[in-house]
């Protein structure tokens, strides 16, 4: 009589392997998805997290005093440009200053996005010119003629 066999579980490559008595790590969370891609309490979330942060964050830090070289707009959520720029620079500054940031991670972010991003903000011809401190004023975005061309209705052209 021949000994039994053991069997043995070969374990699914897809799955992966957590030491014994440990349950496997969760998921890593969601990308953040860069705000014109969000709507309705979505997009209404994102610019109260967004707010908290350039109020409490940026400028107490970084916001150098409001001149004719340097605007600001004090309403500046109404200046799509300038929520364009300042979403992206949140979503650099949580993925490189917390973790798994690394040591350089802040140094980076000051270096890569901070300075470019905030010299495009403060730019006199920038999406604040015209505001003046403390008083916000609208910028009228340039004109766009409409394409000659026709479509049809199978969306040739």
């Amino acid at each position: 009589m021949t000994a039994p066999t053991e069997r043995r579980h070969e374990p699914d490559s897809a799955t992966p392997l957590s030491p014994p008595g440990r349950l496997p790590a969760p998921p890593p969370p969601p990308t953040p998805r860069f705000i014109y891609y969000l709507d309705g309490d979505e997009y209404d979330k994102a610019m109260i997290r967004l707010s908290l942060w350039v109020e409490h964050v940026l400028l107490p830090t970084y916001g150098r005093e409001t001149t004719s070289a340097a605007p600001w707009c004090p309403t500046w959520w109404h200046h799509t440009e300038a929520v364009a720029h300042l979403h992206a620079l949140w979503m650099a500054w949580e993925e490189l200053t917390g973790n798994p940031g690394g040591a350089l991670g802040p140094a980076n972010w000051h270096r890569d996005y901070l300075g470019p991003t905030m010299s495009a903000l403060r730019d006199p011809a920038g999406p604040f010119a015209g505001c003046k401190a403390g008083v916000h004023r609208d910028k009228q975005p340039p004109t766009v003629a409409e394409y000659p061309g026709s479509f049809s209705d199978d969306g040739g052209a």
